[in-house]
């Protein structure tokens, strides 16, 4: 897919971090690029910066995120692209010693669902309801309608201990790939999954800076973390070449990450 002035964009966590740099990539190639996130001050004043749009959308929401597509396709046009950064998740192991009760605590079930919700329920919705708008378009080359990119995490691999949640929900967000991939190949729409390592988000820069020395060690090559415009580099590409499809790529400079 040829990424210019005809092509209108999605982009979920577009405020910040990895969706940031993404849709300042997108908008550089000249693309038409409409934000979705729940930061109001940072939604626009990214949105504002790159001449895109600010769509504030819960990605919990099925109300906000169909609001949010129809506002984006009002002022853009249907997307060809959309990159899902955005999610929510919950955090702890399966049982845990606590201290106060004096006995193993379980992970509330309540806990689970809510973060399976924030991020594999969430990229269903949202990769979901993209094609629909997507398969009303006419086709590109190679009769080309669409792209979806998801965000899933080598946490997806290499689940960590506390991680119960988020790592089967990112593994469930590479098993949406293939069979949604299978899906929507006569309408001539492709979805793939970037699994990224440990990445200088603003998140994950509030960490202390021996924390961050020691996560940077760990890499194999490059020994730093990756960079959000490595990440929107490899969206572009999967948006470009039109024969990534159902794929999970890792992007982690060769880590594997330890239980703990």
């Amino acid at each position: 897919m040829k990424i210019d002035s005809s092509i209108s964009a999605v982009v979920t966590g577009g405020a910040s971090g990895l969706g940031r740099a993404t849709a300042e990539a997108l908008a550089a190639a000249g693309a038409k690029v409409a934000i979705f996130d729940v930061n109001d001050a940072k939604g626009e004043e990214v949105a504002k910066a790159i001449g895109g749009l600010y769509c504030k959308v819960d990605i919990n929401s099925e109300e906000a995120v169909v609001a949010g597509f129809a506002k984006a396709r009002a002022a853009n046009g249907q997307e060809r692209i959309l990159v899902h950064c955005a999610m929510t998740s919950r955090r702890g192991k399966t049982l845990a010693f606590d201290k106060e009760a004096g006995k193993l605590k379980r992970l509330p079930t309540s806990d689970f669902e809510a973060g399976i919700q924030g991020v594999l329920v969430a990229s269903y919705r949202l990769a979901s309801l993209s094609a629909e708008g997507m398969a009303t378009l006419p086709g590109l080359e190679d009769g080309e309608r669409g792209c979806i990119t998801l965000t899933a995490s080598v946490a997806a691999q290499d689940g960590q201990i506390g991680q119960v949640v988020y790592a089967s929900g990112k593994a469930g967000v590479n098993g949406l790939v293939l069979p949604m991939a299978r899906d929507l190949s006569d309408l001539g729409i492709r979805v793939n999954s970037i699994m990224p390592g440990i990445f200088a988000t603003p998140l994950m820069l509030g960490a202390k800076q021996n924390v961050l020395d020691s996560l940077s060690a760990s890499v194999p090559f490059p020994k730093r973390l990756g960079k959000p415009e490595e990440f929107a580099s490899l969206a572009m590409e999967l948006a470009r070449n039109g024969y990534f499809n159902g794929q999970c790529i890792r992007l982690d400079g060769a880590i594997r990450m330890a239980p703990r």
